[in-house]
């Protein structure tokens, strides 16, 4: 395993991140201990959660995945060798019923951190993530940005920074970082926190697959030149760059055929054309469509770490597997091809 330092940190992060969402859902406790098990002993480091999972998101389910890491952590004694990440909420959707009135506000943010602390058994973060925006612009996929008119309800960046802010002081985390967020908001975090002498955040994390390169159109130069590298979620884009669900296949127990909702990486032909040809490219090179697409994502300079996910133990051992396969510039030049013939065919 290799390890990759969060610039502007003292957080030295493995190249592999152990990525938690179906813990609580998908996966009981007994089977997220024996992911943590085997993860930790392969060397990852770095774990990442957040107080909205297990995903898909519901009342009953709300913080579990945390409370199982809590458990772990506390069974185990190992806190200490371990970068903990986690994220709070903001309003959208029908995540209100984490906390009335939702916001990424004083009031919210404070109340989010100690819940987790809570479930986390931790006195301390060290990560601690805005897991979306709490403005009018486009995150999770969304197309077509809408301005909105003066009156439009949001939390000030500044307002949320300086929470962020009491809570380093307070000792109860040690780094903040973004999570789905847009070139501007971006910037607009680095230039507060310069101004006003507040944190400065120390990762992005966002999609980032072979069928979603659009980080490197207006967010990787940002990563490069602010040296604030991307923690890449979804590098499998949801299992489909697997292969496992082309030819109209639905594995039984998959996420996809579990949760119709994620359509974003199945739901349109160019998808599909797409996820076919680097399926077949992987296979003329020897190599399993899995590990030739996070192998991907591990090379690029602008990540810091790749965060993976699994349901059982096969399929992790294969993701970690990724960090021994090198992308040769023969394949790097067949990807980057095909990668202009589909041309973000899932944004």
């Amino acid at each position: 395993m290799q390890y990759r330092r969060l610039s502007h940190s003292s957080l030295n992060v493995s190249q592999i991140c152990l990525g938690t969402m179906t813990w609580g859902a998908q996966n009981t406790q007994a089977q997220a201990f024996e992911q943590l098990d085997y993860a930790i002993g392969a060397g990852i480091n770095f774990i990442d959660t957040a107080e909205m999972y297990p995903v898909p998101p519901e009342a009953e389910t709300q913080g579990e995945t945390e409370r199982i890491l809590g458990n772990y952590l506390k069974q185990r004694g190992n806190r200490d060798n371990l970068i903990i990440a986690t994220k709070v909420a903001a309003p959208g959707g029908k995540s209100d019923y984490i906390r009335p009135n939702m916001a990424l506000d004083w009031r919210n943010i404070h109340a989010a951190v100690d819940a987790s602390l809570e479930r986390l058994q931790l006195e301390t973060i060290d990560l601690y993530q805005i897991h979306w925006p709490d403005r009018n612009t486009n995150f999770f996929g969304e197309l077509g940005y809408q301005q909105q008119d003066e009156h439009e309800k949001q939390t000030p960046i500044i307002d949320t920074l300086e929470a962020l802010a009491s809570l380093v002081k307070s000792g109860k985390i040690r780094y903040i970082g973004i999570s789905n967020e847009t070139p501007w908001g971006f910037m607009e975090y680095l230039r507060l926190a310069e101004k006003h002498d507040l944190p400065k955040i120390v990762s992005v994390q966002t999609p980032y697959n072979l069928l979603n390169r659009s980080y490197e159109v207006g967010m990787a130069e940002i990563s490069h030149r602010e040296e604030v590298p991307l923690l890449a979620y979804s590098p499998l884009a949801f299992g489909a760059l697997s292969g496992k669900y082309l030819n109209d296949q639905w594995p039984e127990g998959a996420r996809m055929t579990l949760f119709k909702r994620f359509a974003r990486y199945t739901g349109t032909q160019m998808a599909l054309e797409a996820t076919q040809a680097y399926v077949e490219l992987a296979r003329e090179f020897n190599l399993s469509p899995a590990e030739m697409a996070l192998a991907f994502v591990n090379s690029r300079k602008f990540v810091a770490s790749n965060i993976i996910g699994a349901t059982n133990l096969e399929q992790l051992k294969e993701n970690i597997d990724s960090i021994h396969c090198a992308i040769s510039p023969e394949l790097q030049l067949r990807l980057d091809e095909l990668a202009l013939l589909y041309r973000f065919p899932c944004p």
